[in-house]
């Protein structure tokens, strides 16, 4: 495979989606009924997350879509402002108390090793959450990890339909006795090469180093000379 995967116990990741129950992805099975819902109210929600995962898996449809959107300063952004870069690209929310942190953690931590070659990977996270997750918010998550992180916003409508390009499942969860609502999501880290084009996915779990091995791979394709081997 074109990357490693890590067994990672699920069983405190709230954000990890228990729509995913039974789907294997390279002998990785997210596989824990986190919230509990009533099965018959789940049904919609999992045959669209399947369908995604299956339209993400097989490689038959465009994964991704140009974008526009509001970073933690206010600026307007677009997907095409990273142009000859390369960008990891995430989809969570401030609040998600687990696996995002976990996942950002491990972005950071994989374009801080590839030293001055780190310059030339851009890190974008787009919340999940838009109605929470204020400019402050975001400015604030978005520094604890990497001070280049670019973290995105716009209308729900609009991350709805930039999320399902890339083949990400989410939705609002409340667990019983809460007033508090969650996200389950899908959560990969996506790669986009030179000209924001989709190149491939890291699972969660996937260790640093794994991340760091195929950045550079990248980086090498897109500075070799055409032809070049």
């Amino acid at each position: 495979t074109a990357y490693e995967i890590r067994p990672r116990d699920w069983s405190s990741d709230v954000c990890s989606s228990d729509l995913m129950a039974g789907l294997s992805l390279a002998g990785f099975t997210c596989a824990q009924d986190l919230l509990r819902r009533d099965e018959a109210a789940s049904g919609a929600p999992r045959a669209r997350a399947v369908r995604l995962m299956n339209e993400l898996m097989s490689g038959n449809t465009p994964i991704g879509m140009p974008f526009t959107l509001i970073d933690q300063h206010g600026k307007k952004t677009r997907l095409a402002d990273f142009r000859g870069k390369l960008v990891l690209l995430y989809f969570g929310y401030t609040t998600c108390p687990d696996i995002c942190p976990t996942d950002l953690a491990t972005m950071a931590q994989a374009i801080e090793s590839l030293g001055p070659q780190g310059a030339q990977v851009q890190p974008v996270f787009i919340t999940l959450d838009p109605v929470r997750d204020t400019r402050e918010l975001l400015r604030n998550y978005a520094r604890a990890f990497h001070p280049r992180i670019a973290a995105l916003s716009g209308s729900e409508a609009e991350i709805r339909r930039i999320a399902t390009a890339y083949k990400v499942y989410f939705e609002k969860s409340t667990p019983a006795n809460s007033k508090v609502y969650l996200i389950e999501h899908t959560a990969f880290t996506f790669l986009l090469d030179h000209e924001g084009k989709y190149r491939m996915f890291f699972p969660p779990g996937t260790p640093p180093q794994r991340m760091v091995t195929q950045l550079r791979e990248h980086l090498h394709t897109a500075a070799a000379p055409a032809g070049a081997p």
